[in-house]
């Protein structure tokens, strides 16, 4: 009944225009929440034929022979593929695969997915659960839904009426509140040749504190190149907003050239991304980011689809980058993929808006909001790119969240690589940072 119920709100919901659906959800469709749904809006239960299993809270505890500052040990190490889908079998499986993922399989004849036994393994903090319910009852969009109010740490829209509310849960979705890391980016030519682009990144997220110090911010943002020597330098500083429309995104370049801190407004929506050789826009980092103003969105509702999860082995330390990059896509060997259930969320470029891209298609885990899949398609409504996150369970925080994001471009036969840090030291989530390292003055003087 429950899942009847669901997809008769999504199929009435998500056709009504934006101003008659603005509505919280009552403290009676809340009570869900903590019974049959996950505090998140996930499903409790398992599929019907017991390939998906319950949720029951995902990964609890911390290895008993993991420290803080190593790479995540693979709790799924010794399992086999129940299943290899390739050029052969494809149609077969085609109804729990994306359009991209089919397209990658027929582009590509050595590209292979690789299918696990499934393990629903995202966990948060207490908290993130509690303000979750509270937000329920409590959170709306403003600005026809490019703003968000009344809502903090927890998922804002857990039971979601609208493809804009599944988005945000996407935008804000839990990650830690400090979170210092270091990573590779790669854009391989055709041949698996690249050249490593090496970055240091620190995050404050303000969305996820109970008191933070700015109540304006969703978070900040700051990425500094620190290798090759000619890249070396350039340093990008975000304050993101959580009206972007009202308060547009601000954002600071540092160029070590001109030593000088520059406000730059053109760290939006589909501006190139940093030292992303035109593979990547700005908008496609983390999977989706920014002000979802440009697009309509539409909940398509709940569907099984083999994603990414639980990518341990790709995360290992035990491998090089040579091992992962290959000519048209990462080695599939090391990735992994699960079946699981995802909202589906198209998002429509509007008549009066400009985006390279005219339509995206968006596959959210249910049980975390992260972005797991993302079809992009051009402006002739051809696929154009196809996005994947691989993701584990940081489970020292704990958080769901990807260790690689990778965005095939299949017009170039390219992609870009973004995260990968097998070789570099592990995410740190516990240095707090405070707003003085955020602003264009702190900017200036570490250039200096």
């Amino acid at each position: 009944m429950r899942k009847v119920f669901l997809s008769a709100i999504v199929t009435t919901l998500s056709i009504l225009p934006l101003s008659a659906i603005q509505a919280k959800v009552t403290a009676d469709e809340a009570q869900a929440l903590g019974n049959t749904l996950s505090p998140i809006g996930a499903e409790l239960a398992g599929s019907a034929d017991g390939t998906i299993p319950a949720w029951t809270g995902g990964i609890q505890q911390v290895p008993q022979d993991y420290e803080p500052g190593e790479h995540h040990k693979d709790p799924f190490a010794d399992e086999k593929a129940l299943l290899i889908i390739d050029q052969s079998n494809v149609q077969r499986y085609s109804d729990k695969l994306t359009a991209g993922q089919i397209a990658m399989i027929n582009q590509y004849p050595d590209y292979k997915i690789k299918i696990y036994p499934t393990h629903r393994t995202a966990s948060f903090p207490q908290k993130v659960y509690d303000y979750s319910i509270q937000n329920a009852t409590r959170a709306e969009l403003t600005q026809d839904g490019a703003g968000l109010v009344n809502a903090k740490v927890g998922a804002p829209f857990p039971i979601p009426n609208n493809g804009l509310e599944a988005i945000w849960n996407h935008l804000t979705r839990y990650r830690g509140e400090y979170i210092t890391r270091e990573y590779i980016q790669v854009t391989p030519q055709q041949d698996g040749s690249y050249s490593p682009v090496k970055f240091e990144q620190e995050s404050l997220q303000y969305y996820v504190q109970e008191n933070p110090e700015k109540d304006n911010l969703l978070f900040l943002y700051k990425q500094r190149i620190t290798a090759p020597s000619n890249l070396a330098g350039q340093v990008l500083l975000v304050h993101e907003t959580s009206n972007q429309v009202e308060d547009p995104r601000r954002a600071w370049r540092y160029d070590p050239g001109r030593r000088r801190a520059s406000r730059t407004p053109t760290v939006a929506y589909d501006a190139p991304a940093l030292a992303s050789d035109g593979l990547s826009t700005v908008d496609n980092f983390d999977m989706f980011s920014g002000s979802p103003d440009r697009y309509n969105w539409e909940l398509k509702g709940k569907k099984e689809i083999y994603v990414p999860y639980n990518a341990y082995k790709l995360h290992s330390d035990q491998l090089n980058y040579d091992d992962i990059i290959r000519p048209g896509h990462i080695n599939q060997d090391l990735a992994r993929y699960e079946l699981h259930r995802v909202w589906v969320v198209e998002a429509t470029l509007k008549e009066t808006e400009q985006n390279i891209y005219s339509r995206r298609t968006f596959y959210l885990d249910e049980d975390s909001w992260q972005a797991l899949l993302v079809d992009h398609y051009d402006e002739n409504g051809q696929l154009w790119r196809v996005g994947e996150a691989h993701a584990i369970n940081y489970y020292e925080v704990p958080v769901l969240w990807s260790t690689l994001d990778v965005l095939h471009d299949l017009k170039a036969k390219r992609y870009i690589a973004f995260g990968l840090d097998n070789k570099e030291s592990m995410y740190d989530f516990g240095t707090e940072l405070n707003y003085s390292k955020f602003t264009a003055s702190a900017l200036r003087r570490e250039g200096r």
